[in-house]
């Protein structure tokens, strides 16, 4: 069956996953965490995810996730949700997201192990069965598709789109060009996205290679920083993407690079900063130490300052 037009259009946000200081799932804090997604701007929610510490969730966690967002967003945004881990567990994710009314479906790589080119599309074709959900494939670790085997999967109905997680611009541009080459209407609607770690320093590279769409991992945390970047990408406004790039990004992922896992729980700790309740990361990722999350308080400190100069038209 074709799946009918996928949009996903606007920022894209990736809520965090708060935990009490037992490190249980703390479903009201989410909740929070979601409203506070919506009024910033978010133009989609993709929880339970990379950001959302999908590896660490229980299948019970998982559908108490996707339920509370369903019932806080109430239809104003769309709610896609993560799936993976081995084969039987990415079928098991896909089907339990379809009943539990996800919008759509972000597929994490297999877990642990990988296979050839054609191996990849056999994972996907078996975790999407016979489901109608839309699911994006994500690109990276054991999940990197060639442009050969990433046009295969023009013959999976349900794959949407393929997310960019491995960082290779050119094998991208080969992978897109490849697709949009076959013609039809399907591979001139399929989606790519960029969703490598603090994406927005990487956006204009992979915007000139046709890949628009990003996640924000900073919209967790200064959604007024994130925003204000994704409106000058759209403009091509070099003077604000620059001056935000060398006042806050770089700086960000110049401290996120310090330690394995920062992805996430240096995000956290910038959440907490700003006062949301998302409690502590899950192992094995660790938190930042004391002198880092000083380090990350200036940054943002300085993101804003920068963001203040840039609306005053300086």
């Amino acid at each position: 069956m074709a799946q009918p037009k996928i949009e996903l259009d606007g920022l894209l946000a990736f809520p965090l996953t708060p935990f009490t200081e037992g490190l249980e799932l703390n479903l009201d804090a989410f909740a929070e965490t979601v409203e506070s997604h919506v009024a910033a701007g978010a133009g989609a929610l993709f929880v339970a995810c990379g950001t959302g510490e999908f590896s660490s969730l229980s299948p019970d966690e998982h559908a108490a996730i996707l339920r509370k967002a369903r019932e806080v967003v109430a239809g104003r945004v769309p709610v896609w949700v993560g799936a993976g881990g081995g084969a039987a567990s990415a079928r098991a994710g896909i089907a339990a997201a379809e009943a539990g009314g996800a919008d759509g479906v972000l597929l994490l790589p297999p877990y642990l192990v990988t296979g050839p080119p054609s191996g990849l599309v056999d994972h996907v074709r078996y975790a999407v069965g016979d489901s109608s959900i839309p699911v994006i494939v994500y690109h990276r670790s054991t999940g990197v598709f060639t442009p050969d085997s990433a046009v295969e999967l023009l013959g999976i109905p349900s794959v949407v789109g393929i997310k960019d997680g491995f960082g290779d611009v050119e094998l991208m541009s080969r992978i897109i060009t490849t697709i949009r080459s076959v013609g039809t209407d399907r591979a001139k609607d399929f989606l790519f996205f960029n969703g490598l770690p603090t994406a927005e320093v990487s956006a204009r590279a992979y915007a000139a290679v046709g890949v628009a769409r990003y996640s924000s991992a900073v919209h967790c945390f200064a959604p007024e920083i994130a925003a204000r970047f994704h409106r000058a990408l759209a403009e091509n406004d070099d003077a604000v993407m620059e001056a935000l790039l060398a006042g806050f990004y770089l700086p960000l992922v110049a401290l996120r690079d310090e330690g394995k896992g920062f992805a996430v729980s240096l995000v956290k700790a910038a959440a907490r900063l700003r006062g949301d309740k998302v409690g502590s990361v899950r192992p094995p990722l660790v938190e930042p130490t004391a002198d880092q999350i000083a380090r990350l308080e200036k940054i943002i400190d300085d993101g804003f300052a920068v963001l203040k100069s840039v609306e005053a038209g300086a």
